[in-house]
């Protein structure tokens, strides 16, 4: 399994039990859905290696508690620990309206309403406070916020994110 055709969905915390228990923290809003994997695809040295789940229950929220096949002690829990946790993308529940994954909308071209199609995106930037669509124009880059007031509609059949956004964001770049 390569990592594009996979989902990040957390990394391993830290070591919940000597029998080899780890905790996972999902970075999901809704984690029960992951409760009951069979497996989960583990990010070792750049690779993506496929861990079997034993059992696995939900802690404190936003936690997994998994105990894996074949990891039965301290130290095999203890060379897991910071790693990625990924899973198939098939494996994600549809969006629908204006509710999208990140990756989902790579390609799409972005639309203002009253200047009509200034870009493609290229990339989603969610390292900051708030989310930002980097932007192709040509060679320009443009940084655009993802803010659910200036977002109109998410057209998936055209590939078109369509915002309204504040005279002057987009003319400012170029």
């Amino acid at each position: 399994m390569r990592k594009e055709e996979c989902f990040y969905l957390g990394k391993i915390a830290k070591k919940f039990s000597f029998k080899g228990e780890v905790l996972a923290y999902l970075d999901t809003d809704e984690p029960e859905l992951y409760e009951n994997l069979e497996s989960v695809f583990v990010e070792c040295n750049k690779h993506l290696v496929p861990f079997f789940i034993e059992t696995s229950s939900l802690h404190k929220n936003d936690f997994l508690r998994i105990r894996f096949e074949d990891v039965n002690n301290e130290e095999e829990a203890e060379a897991l620990l910071g790693n990625a946790i990924y899973l198939p993308l098939n494996m994600l529940p549809k969006l629908t309206g204006n509710k999208f994954y990140f990756h989902e909308v790579i390609g799409f071209e972005i639309e203002d309403q009253r200047l009509g199609v200034f870009g493609k995106i290229v990339a989603v930037n969610d390292s900051t406070a708030q989310p930002l669509f980097e932007v192709l124009n040509g060679e320009v880059e443009m940084l655009i916020p993802m803010i659910d007031h200036f977002l109109v509609k998410i057209d998936r059949e055209n590939k078109k994110v369509i915002m309204n956004l504040p005279e002057g964001l987009v003319e400012m770049y170029l």
